[in-house]
């Protein structure tokens, strides 16, 4: 048992010896959108008292920290509709220079014309905005409430704080897939890079969604009649994998749960605005921190909880797109666990 007498320190490895140097923060199940592939239209949101408070979120995040998690990256739902977020922010920008190496956001864009400055004074260089279309009417439609004009405006004020952008895109057929040369294009017109998505069996929304999926695979070799593109290391901490393209200069990555199972190099976790711990985004085995954390104000039972779930991180996840059977892999929807 780890001696609670002294600061922990030792590095979170997993049983595949993989070490524990990235987590995803969620810090609300809420969006202003409702995508498609994210959402069911008629969502029940968990009641406020539920998430843990923004103190409780710095609190679980730095003893990551001190365990050696070099990033943190907050997600929601959508996380800059939480009300008073620069908070937490601020809170965990203590720790850049101090063990902590990065620290972003993933969003969808509609807040950013807003906070994109104090984002930036907060020591957050680099955003991810999802985006899966330039085309207005097909964006609400995706979005079911979105506006694409908000999202521009976003990314604007973000370039404007100095903030690098990587857009993410969802691949979806039969939706935007003629778009992706385009999209490409565009990205790395305004100095973008841009990464694209398989669609994940994650929460039980609509069957179309099924349908909607389209392998990487099928897309990437459609792009190598457009464009040259050259394998490159870059990489975020995350499980994208890039290409570098000749006619642009940008890179555009892959994100492959479905055809290419990336696990072998999983360095990350995801905490949930309710304080559940996921040591695998396609697994059900959880760790509750919430409780931990709420019943002592010393951080030793907290260390000793994640370790114990740390000892529990799987292999891999094991999505599969099911189409006879037309259900999820996993019954919780992506906004639960945190994007």
């Amino acid at each position: 048992m780890t001696d609670m007498k002294a600061p922990v320190t030792a590095p979170l490895v997993d049983p595949f010896g993989r070490t524990i140097e990235y987590i995803r923060i969620s810090v609300t199940d809420r969006c202003d959108f409702r995508c498609v592939y994210c959402m069911s239209e008629d969502m029940n949101f968990l009641p406020k008292r539920d998430l843990l408070t923004l103190e409780e979120l710095d609190r679980i995040g730095s003893a990551f920290i001190a365990r050696g998690t070099r990033k943190i990256r907050i997600t929601g739902g959508e996380p800059l509709v939480r009300r008073d977020i620069m908070s937490l922010f601020r809170s965990l920008s203590r720790h850049l220079g101090q063990g902590l190496e990065e620290l972003t956001v993933t969003t969808n864009g509609s807040q950013l014309a807003k906070y994109a400055g104090e984002l930036a004074d907060c020591g957050v260089k680099r955003v991810n905005v999802s985006l899966d279309t330039l085309d207005a009417n097909k964006f609400r439609a995706i979005t079911r409430w979105g506006d694409l004009g908000k999202v521009h405006e976003g990314l604007a004020a973000a370039r404007a704080a100095g903030l690098r952008i990587k857009i993410n895109a969802v691949a979806l057929r039969g939706v935007n897939e003629a778009e992706i040369p385009d999209l490409i294009r565009w990205a790395h017109g305004d100095g973008m890079d841009i990464t694209f998505i398989e669609v994940m069996p994650l929460g039980d929304i609509e069957p179309m969604r099924i349908e909607q999926f389209l392998p990487l695979s099928v897309v990437r070799a459609r792009l190598m009649d457009q464009f040259t593109m050259v394998e490159d290391s870059y990489r975020t901490g995350g499980p994208a994998r890039y290409v570098r393209v000749g006619e642009t200069g940008g890179l555009v990555g892959f994100i492959t749960p479905m055809t290419h199972n990336f696990c072998e190099s999983c360095n990350r976790v995801r905490l949930t605005c309710t304080g559940t711990l996921y040591m695998c985004l396609g697994q059900e085995d959880a760790a509750d921190l919430r409780g931990v954390i709420r019943s002592s104000e010393s951080d030793g039972p907290l260390h000793t909880a994640i370790e114990a779930a740390i000892a529990r991180k799987p292999k891999g996840h094991d999505f599969v797109i099911d189409r006879r059977a037309n259900r999820p892999a996993v019954g919780r929807h992506m906004s639960v666990t945190g994007g």
